[in-house]
């Protein structure tokens, strides 16, 4: 099924998947540029789908809902206009089957959308990287992550920001001999090079050459207790050491 992408801001990306009998705005931030598209595409949408409630991701559900007449999704009420609240588990959307997932870390009441292995994920997982731990635990992050990580190979994965680059550069640093990372950034460099995105990435790329993925690997030990001495080699440790570097990487 085609996924659109439509940039907002610096670095979102808020996402139009088309179903055969509807379509689903994906962490709407803004309304302006989706209300745009869907003119120029001559699109209505029937559903608006939400990850988490950060503003960048939620700023534009009420306006576009009221506009369209089209019910919200999230996880509660911390989603501005939600109108039906989903949890772990299936959910029917325009005869589509999608399953919900828990993934707290980022925020508490984070969840991801796996479809047809599409997977929305919001700020969780990112294109060589995750999102920071502004509610949640290490621990959360890492098992939720692990969830992710579990999806079939070919799963498409649909991130909200723009971030590759800057997460392979971290990448390269604490796994310095990985040669897929070293691929990695020479495509995702004439991506962004030609205006393109680097997404969506898939699976199986991301467990290849994600240090947040890479918990268990020597390499991501080493560099974890270089970091700091303390870490060990539990991977929940070495998460949350290579988290509170990256938080500090430029």
């Amino acid at each position: 099924m085609p996924v659109h992408f439509i940039p907002a801001f610096t670095d979102n990306y808020i996402y139009v998947a088309e179903t055969p009998k509807g379509a689903w705005i994906i962490d709407p931030g803004c309304a302006e540029p989706v209300l745009d598209w869907c003119a120029e595409h001559t699109l209505r949408p029937s559903a608006i789908l939400c990850t988490h409630h950060h503003a960048d991701h939620t700023g534009g559900v009420e306006a576009l809902a009221q506009y369209f007449g089209i019910p919200v999704y999230g996880a509660n009420q911390r989603i501005p206009g939600l109108t039906h609240a989903v949890a772990e588990g299936r959910l029917t959307l325009d005869a589509e089957m999608l399953t919900v997932l828990e993934v707290p870390g980022h925020t508490r009441d984070h969840i991801a959308y796996w479809w047809k292995n599409v997977l929305f994920c919001g700020d969780t997982l990112f294109a060589a990287g995750c999102g920071r731990l502004f509610e949640g635990t290490a621990a959360q992050m890492f098992h939720s992550l692990q969830r992710l990580a579990a999806l079939p190979d070919h799963t498409a994965v649909y991130c909200a920001h723009e971030y590759t680059l800057t997460n392979l550069r971290f990448a390269a640093q604490a796994d310095p001999d990985n040669p897929v990372i070293v691929q990695r950034q020479k495509e995702a460099i004439a991506q962004r090079a030609r205006n393109e995105p680097t997404l969506p990435s898939d699976m199986a790329l991301e467990r290849a050459s994600n240090p947040f993925l890479r918990c268990r690997e020597p390499a991501l030990i080493r560099s974890a207790n270089a970091f700091d001495p303390a870490t060990g080699d539990d991977p929940v440790r070495v998460f949350s050491a290579l988290r509170r570097w990256k938080d500090h990487f430029s």
